[in-house]
């Protein structure tokens, strides 16, 4: 049975990459979005995003190289992928629920990032989980995962009774997001319990996260922290094909919708693809449009519709 969970745990890190793959490159493909153009843009310089403007204050900027402030966006990024400060400033109860929630994800994320990075160690330093640094490790990765599995079924029981009891949330909650919250739920608190409930002669989680990555079978895992692990697995490997993967498209959205304001007579890339979606020939049910599928989008927009699709 270890070996079948090894595998399991294997198999369902292989689908969650393979499926963010998947959808990083759904969106990078898909055609390019009506840009928001609302600024500040954080990769403006800070003197300009400060009182909100743009380049385009440059006297004759397309005669002007660009300059790109890297730091600008990573300050915004940290602020919003850490803290959910968008969440905060907008939506306050919610934030109170969805912030644990999140947090949590990321400290098991990070737990586990870490007990790898000390596993692969080991194999090198067979020592060093009696050294003073193994020591220390050990306590950093414990305090980790306790918190933020513990956050993550806190938040995640947050935000199944904000679904249940918000008479405002009920048109817009789908079965989908309470069995989302319900797996989660039970994935992390039965991996939280299993730990729990380990005697000292049960193998630690360095044992067994070395055990993962060299299928030692003589390792015996007690039942419910198995069970744990396997669905844990299980949602990791899930995530990546439901509404969850908002993650992957957030980069986009911020990237290629909000921040996006590249010129087009700098890209040849985006000529082209404008010169291709200009050859498209849409079907709108609007009829004063006259998109019946005859006509390209070129036609479309140089015509007027107020006098019948006359140019």
């Amino acid at each position: 049975m270890t070996i079948v969970l090894y595998v399991v745990v294997w198999a369902g890190a292989v689908v969650f990459l393979a499926g963010c793959l998947a959808r990083a490159l759904q969106y990078a493909r898909a055609p390019l979005h009506l840009r928001w153009e609302l600024y500040p843009v954080p990769h403006e310089s800070p003197e300009r995003a400060r009182h909100g403007g743009s380049y385009f204050e440059t006297t004759d900027w397309w005669t002007r190289p660009a300059h790109f402030n890297l730091l600008g966006e990573i300050k915004v990024m940290g602020a919003e992928i850490l803290f959910l400060k968008g969440l905060w400033e907008f939506n306050r109860r919610l934030w109170f629920r969805s912030f644990p929630f999140h947090f949590g994800l990321y400290l098991l994320i990070g737990t586990a990032a870490l007990l790898l990075a000390t596993a692969l160690a080991s194999f090198a330093v067979p020592a060093l989980p009696r050294t003073t640094a193994g020591v220390i490790l050990h306590y950093v990765y414990t305090a980790t995962g306790g918190l933020g599995a513990l956050l993550t079924v806190l938040g995640a029981a947050g935000l199944l009774h904000r679904r249940l009891a918000d008479e405002e949330l009920a048109p817009h909650t789908t079965g989908g997001d309470l069995f989302n919250l319900l797996f989660f739920i039970l994935a992390v608190g039965t991996a939280g319990a299993g730990y729990l409930l380990t005697v000292p002669s049960d193998p630690s989680v360095l044992e067994i996260t070395r055990g993962v990555l060299s299928f030692d079978a003589s390792l015996r895992l007690p039942p419910v922290l198995a069970a744990g692990l396997i669905l844990g697995a299980l949602l990791t490997a899930y995530i990546p094909f439901t509404h969850m993967s908002h993650f992957i498209a957030k980069y986009f959205t911020y990237h290629a919708v909000r921040w996006d304001d590249q010129p087009s007579r700098r890209s040849a890339t985006l000529r082209q693809r404008f010169a291709e979606y200009l050859a498209y020939r849409p079907t709108w049910s609007a009829s004063h449009m006259g998109a019946d599928g005859t006509k390209t989008w070129a036609d479309i927009a140089t015509s007027n519709p107020a006098q019948g699709g006359k140019k």
